[in-house]
């Protein structure tokens, strides 16, 4: 079949990637032109995304920021054949399906709110890979939740990826759940690597220092734009944070030993229960 990527960053490179290897056709289009040649040359992708070639495909990959992917959608929409599925791969669900759906439904083809539970703290498309979604998670938020047929569809269409399970959820549960899943943890690393012992770390860090600081590195523009999208739902888990750490800090404060065993203990047991 004939695949639309629109971005050859670290999502949209891999997504090409991995169906160019399974044979398909990939056409792209990318703001750096000169990384679009690359990717030509390169062999994953035949030809650039515009004109005949929009409305050739039967799939439509969205792998750029959620404005700019609502951008393209409204000025390419007329293009896009009334078999063609195009799916998002944005970080936030809301404001991209509240005016998708709609544009969707007015020209005749289907759109599918989805995202790639995958990715790295590097980005482009030289980081890219056909493998990386492999046994991946990936959301999908339709348009309605009584078609099934339409659910095994895009399944179909994103196999070439191997993802390992598809769940599927509102734009709302979406996006409340990333704010915790996903945001959360890149502020947090963000914030954390800002201490002024940080500068002193090497030798004394091991696992836990990696494993927190993974993220801290991360592309401030992509990052800035979903968190203001998601103001709402990352403010409440902020607020959740910084509640739970002001006990512990109270608790070193009064050096009350019970009282942070018990802090550290209900950590223990919460993580536990959300996890097995």
């Amino acid at each position: 079949m004939n695949v639309g990527i629109l971005g050859l960053g670290l999502i949209g490179g891999s997504l090409a990637r991995a169906y160019s290897k399974a044979g398909h056709k990939v056409y792209a289009y990318d703001q750096d032109a000169s990384m679009l040649g690359f990717a030509q040359l390169a062999g994953v992708v035949n030809g650039v995304l515009e004109g005949e070639a929009i409305t050739s495909c039967e799939l439509i990959l969205l792998a750029i920021y959620a404005k700019g992917s609502v951008d393209w959608l409204e000025r390419n929409c007329e293009r896009i054949s009334k078999n063609t599925t195009v799916i998002d791969c944005c970080g936030i669900k809301q404001g991209i399906c509240e005016r998708c759906f709609p544009l969707a439904k007015e020209h005749g083809f289907t759109f599918i709110g989805g995202h790639p539970m995958a990715g790295s703290h590097n980005s482009g498309f030289k980081y890219s890979r056909s493998n990386l979604f492999q046994g991946a998670p990936m959301v999908l938020v339709p348009p309605r939740f009584d078609d099934p047929e339409l659910l095994q569809h895009a399944e179909e269409l994103l196999s070439p990826c191997n993802f390992g399970s598809f769940s599927v959820t509102t734009a709302a549960e979406h996006d409340k759940m990333i704010a915790f899943t996903s945001q959360m943890p890149h502020i947090v690393s963000n914030a954390y690597i800002k201490s002024p012992t940080a500068s002193s770390h090497k030798g004394f860090s091991a696992g836990s220092y990696k494993d927190l600081t993974r993220v801290a590195w991360l592309n401030p523009q992509m990052w800035a734009e979903l968190f203001l999208s998601n103001k709402e739902n990352i403010l409440f888990e902020l607020n959740s944070y910084i509640e739970s750490l002001q006990k512990y800090k109270d608790a070193l404060i009064r050096e009350d030993e019970n009282h942070l065993i018990a802090l550290l203990d209900e950590g223990r047991r919460r993580k536990e229960e959300v996890d097995g």
